[in-house]
């Protein structure tokens, strides 16, 4: 399954440009949304919150230039990709900031829930990375065809 990017153009600008810009708005979503679900979160647990997603963004769509593995040249395509990186990003976050997780988690889905353990987190790191490789792809492009040097200077 390919994407056709629009124009003719792929730029990894474009691709880091909306990936910060869904960054941004998942950010503000979850900076707005943490003190209803934890009244007692931190200014600096809010500000984590949005500054991550900011970054997160950046980083799937800078991964868009990897079609390939490096070492098993194995095809790696913008739905294997995207979600992966979003998966690993939010595990790696999660193990660093467990607790407060743990405190929101139950704040959203109740103490005991199926919900409530921090390592859906990651879950949620997967699916925001496919809708972000998504768009970052369609508007954007992949491949290395991405940063090809262009005669703009």
């Amino acid at each position: 399954m390919n994407i056709e990017s629009l124009g003719d153009n792929p730029s990894m600008l474009t691709r880091v440009a909306i990936g910060k810009g869904l960054g941004l708005i998942v950010g503000l979503i979850g900076f707005v949304m943490v003190p209803m679900f934890m009244p007692d979160a931190s200014t600096m647990f809010r500000w984590a919150i949005l500054l991550w997603y900011i970054t997160f963004g950046a980083i799937v769509g800078v991964y868009g230039v990897f079609t390939y593995h490096p070492v098993l040249q194995l095809p790696m395509p913008w739905w294997f990709r995207a979600p992966v990186i979003g998966a690993w990003l939010n595990f790696v976050l999660t193990l660093f900031i467990y607790d407060d997780l743990k405190l929101f988690m139950v704040g959203m889905f109740g103490e005991g829930g199926t919900l409530s353990s921090p390592f859906w987190f990651v879950f949620e790191g997967a699916v925001v990375g496919l809708l972000f490789g998504y768009l970052c792809t369609r508007f954007g492009g992949e491949g290395a065809a991405t940063v090809k040097d262009q005669d703009t200077l």
